[in-house]
């Protein structure tokens, strides 16, 4: 059975939206002796971390890898409880939200990497503050990897369209499910890549992104699923961080079986869909505009088809690897529930409606350990 890992970003807002606002330093310090971690990125593969991301205003948690749903969310759970303990103690609320809903005015956590990414991007460095999940599955090698990505390519849009939590930002709506997706395209590393066939093209193209000095490291290629650096996993980038811990474990799950599907079909010497690199952008720009609640893409016809068609057709690419991991039941379960409920995106501007931005930030904050 095929291991899987996550990690979520969390933002962390000022209990009392004043001026002293509490940083991810801070609160690390406060989790420490609930979590044994120092708040550096010194957690192995096999223990789970709590760690500061690019802005002073984001945790990022790290799941140990688990071969069962149930262990990775009482991880993912437990996780989300220390976190959100710890922001209570330093004056700060925790946030399972893909971008801010109110306004905030991002602070940098001075390390020379980012010292240097703001250097080189600017604006774009200095404003980005977003918050993703990325779901690592294990792999055999990185000729499976890049198998796995060569086939996996076209239905990631479906994934984030689940996942779709970013619909407000700096206080306004963005008329988009997933905002954080837009944001995170004006990186120049970012965004799908074409099949490459092997692990020696595969890493030929990221060394000769890095030699053109754009990017500063391996660490910016953000391409939407890439091989991980520091782990033997692919890593699905796409996703917004989840508001339902319920639905990591649905994006989690569809990932793994999208990951064992393919590396099936990649061992059986089977070639990869044929769809251009650029109508799976076209798809992911839909899946960001309306998430669950208006049409998507097909993710191999490329025309446009009700959501449920779109989400029920990568659950059928997927059945015999979710039937196999003892996952299909809780997936369909949790397609439903997300259907019946909504994802974050559509919860978040029910809750505008309703009750305005403070609205939005209570169910944020309450949601964000709800399922926890």
């Amino acid at each position: 059975m095929r291991t899987v890992g996550v990690e979520e970003e969390f933002l962390l807002l000022d209990a009392h939206r004043d001026d002293s606002r509490p940083t991810a330093a801070e609160v690390l310090l406060l989790a420490t002796p609930l979590t044994g971690q120092d708040g550096t990125r010194s957690g192995t593969a096999t223990e789970g971390s709590l760690v500061a991301e690019l802005k002073q205003q984001q945790l990022e948690s790290n799941s140990s890898p688990h071969t069962t749903m149930s262990s990775l969310v009482a991880d993912l759970s437990s996780w989300r409880r220390k976190a959100a303990t710890a922001a209570e103690r330093a004056g700060a609320r925790l946030l399972a939200s893909g971008t801010s809903p109110v306004p905030v005015v991002p602070l940098q956590v001075h390390t020379d990497r980012y010292d240097r990414m703001d250097r080189q991007f600017g604006l774009l460095s200095r404003e980005h503050l977003t918050c993703g999940c990325h779901v690592h599955v294990a792999v055999d090698s990185d000729e499976e990897a890049v198998g796995v990505l060569d086939r996996i390519r076209a239905w990631l849009p479906v994934l984030l369209a689940l996942s779709a939590n970013s619909p407000l930002w700096q206080g306004g709506d963005s008329d988009y499910a997933s905002w954080r997706t837009q944001v995170m395209g004006r990186w120049p590393g970012a965004g799908p890549i074409d099949v490459l066939g092997s692990a020696d093209r595969y890493h030929a193209l990221v060394e000769s992104m890095i030699r053109t000095g754009v990017l500063l490291d391996d660490g910016m290629v953000y391409f939407d699923a890439r091989v991980s650096v520091a782990n033997p996993t692919v890593e699905i980038r796409v996703p917004d961080v989840c508001l339902d811990v319920g639905d990591t474990i649905l994006v989690a799950s569809l990932t793994r079986a999208l990951v064992e599907t393919a590396a099936r079909a990649w061992a059986a010497g089977e070639a990869p869909p044929d769809v251009p690199s650029d109508l799976i952008r076209l798809a992911t720009w839909r899946a960001s505009r309306f998430g669950i609640d208006g049409d998507l893409l097909d993710p191999l016809a490329c025309t446009s088809v009700a959501p449920r068609s779109a989400v029920g057709a990568l659950v059928e690419h997927v059945r015999e690897a979710l039937r196999d991991a003892g996952d299909e039941e809780l997936v369909t379960h949790r397609i439903e529930r997300l259907f019946t409920l909504g994802n974050g995106a559509r919860r978040q501007r029910r809750a505008l409606q309703e009750s305005g931005l403070d609205g939005v930030v209570e169910m944020l904050v309450v949601d964000t350990v709800a399922g926890a």
